[in-house]
C-alpha cells in the first residue's frame, strides 16, 4: 500500500521588527557615537591638563612610599608627614636647579651687557670675536646683515622672546604639577579607600596588592636610577676636576641630569665634556672620550645589574618600545616617564597572567567530587 506524500510545509513568515525596536537600535548606535566624538574632543582640548594631572600622579607614586614611612616611625598626622617630604624633595630639586642654572645665567648676563661692544668689535675686526670674523672672511657678511639679526633678536616672534614665553610655561606647569601632587599626597588614602569600596572583598584585596607592587617598582627604579646619576655625577667631576677641566661642576651636574634619561642619557651628557676638554686640549678630549666609554660600560654591566636587581626589569626591546612611545606622547619628560610605567604595566600583566592560568589549572585540574574554581561563584 502507497502511503501519502508528506504535505507541503506551510510557507514561514518572518515576524516584522516592531518600529519601536527599530528606533531603540539606531537611538542607541547614534548615543554611542556621539558619546565617543563627544569624550575624545574633551581629552584632546584637554589633553594638557591631563598631562600634568598624569605627571603629578607620577610623583605621588614615587614619594608615597617615603611619606608612609615618616609616617609610620613618627606617628605624626598625614599632612604634616606630607608637607616634611615634599619639602625635602623641593629643597633638593631646587637646589640642583640653582647649581646648574646660575652659572649659565651668570654667562647669559655678562654676554647681554657685552654684546654691544662685542658687535662693536665685530664691525671693525676687533676682538677675539672680530678677529675670528676676519679670519673666517665673513666680516662683511655680518656687517650686511647685522641689523636684520638685531631686528630679529628683538621681535615679538623672535627667540629671545619664545625662549622667555617658554620659561614662563613651564615654571607655571612646575608649580601647578607641585601643587596637584601634594594635594594627591594628601588624599591617598581617601582615595584608594574609595576606590576598593567599589569592588568586593577580595577583588579589593588582590587590587590593592597589585598596585602596592606597582607602586613599589616605580618608586625602586626611580630610586635606582638616581643613585645611578648621582654616582655618574660624582665620577665624572672627580675626573674633570683632577685634570682642571672648565666648568667642571656644571659639566658634571650635566650628566648627572641626563643620565636619567633611559638609553640615550650617558651620551647625551658626555657630549659637552668631552667637547671642553677637547678646547682645553685634544689630549685631554681623547682621555675624556675612552672614560665615559669605560664608565659606561661599568655602569651598563655593574650598577645597572646590582642597584636595579631588585627593582623592575624590563627587556631591552620592551625599554626601546616604552621610550619611544613615551617620546611620541610627552617628549622628553615621556622618555623619563615611560620605563617606571612601563614596569608598573608590566606587573599588572604579569598578575592577570598569573591569575587566569590559575583559573585554567584549577578547571582541568579537579577530582570527581570536586567543582572547578572557574565554576564557584563570585563572593
Amino acid at each position: 500500500m502507497i502511503s501519502p506524500p508528506d504535505p507541503a510545509p506551510e510557507p514561514t513568515t518572518r515576524a516584522p521588527v516592531p518600529v519601536r525596536q527599530f528606533a531603540a537600535f539606531w537611538v542607541i548606535g547614534v548615543a554611542v557615537v556621539g558619546g565617543t566624538l563627544i569624550a575624545w574632543t574633551l581629552i584632546a582640548s584637554l589633553a594638557t591638563v591631563i598631562g600634568l594631572v598624569v605627571v603629578a600622579a607620577f610623583f605621588a607614586i614615587v614619594l608615597t612610599p617615603a611619606v608612609d614611612a615618616l609616617q609610620a616611625r613618627t606617628h605624626v598626622r598625614r599632612g604634616i608627614a606630607t608637607l616634611a617630604v615634599f619639602l625635602a624633595g623641593v629643597v633638593i630639586v631646587g637646589s640642583l636647579t640653582y647649581a646648574f642654572a646660575r652659572p649659565i645665567y651668570d654667562a647669559s648676563s655678562t654676554f647681554t651687557r657685552d654684546l654691544p661692544h662685542t658687535i662693536h668689535d665685530a664691525e671693525r675686526g676687533r676682538g677675539e670675536v672680530g678677529r675670528t670674523l676676519r679670519d673666517l672672511g665673513a666680516q662683511d657678511w655680518v656687517r650686511k646683515n647685522l641689523p636684520k639679526i638685531q631686528s630679529s633678536l628683538s621681535s615679538a616672534n623672535g627667540p629671545l622672546v619664545t625662549t622667555g614665553k617658554a620659561l614662563v610655561s613651564g615654571v607655571v606647569a612646575m608649580v601647578t604639577v607641585l601643587v596637584l601632587s601634594f594635594l594627591i599626597l594628601m588624599q591617598t588614602p581617601s582615595i584608594t579607600a574609595f576606590v576598593l569600596g567599589l569592588f568586593p572583598e577580595r577583588r579589593a584585596t588582590r587590587i590593592r596588592r597589585v598596585g602596592q607592587d606597582a607602586a613599589g617598582a616605580v618608586s625602586g627604579y626611580i630610586t635606582g636610577n638616581l643613585v645611578i646619576s648621582l654616582i655618574a655625577g660624582i665620577a665624572i667631576y672627580t675626573w674633570l676636576f683632577a685634570f682642571g677641566v672648565a666648568f667642571a661642576f656644571v659639566l658634571a651636574l650635566w650628566v648627572a641630569f641626563a643620565d636619567l634619561l633611559p638609553l640615550v642619557g650617558a651620551t647625551i651628557g658626555a657630549i659637552p665634556a668631552i667637547f671642553v676638554a677637547f678646547l682645553q686640549s685634544p689630549g685631554l678630549g681623547i682621555a675624556t672620550l675612552i672614560f665615559f666609554v669605560a664608565y659606561q660600560a661599568f655602569e651598563n654591566h655593574v650598577l645597572q645589574t646590582t642597584i636595579m636587581a631588585k627593582t623592575v626589569k624590563l627587556n631591552p626591546l620592551g625599554v626601546l618600545l616604552a621610550v619611544l612611545v613615551g617620546v611620541e606622547l610627552a617628549g622628553l619628560l615621556g622618555a623619563l616617564l615611560a620605563i617606571p610605567a612601563a614596569g608598573a604595566i608590566q606587573v599588572v600583566v604579569r598578575d592577570v597572567w598569573s591569575e587566569r592560568s590559575q583559573s585554567v589549572k584549577h578547571a582541568f585540574s579537579v577530582g570527581a567530587d570536586e567543582q572547578p574554581e572557574a565554576e564557584l561563584p563570585d563572593p
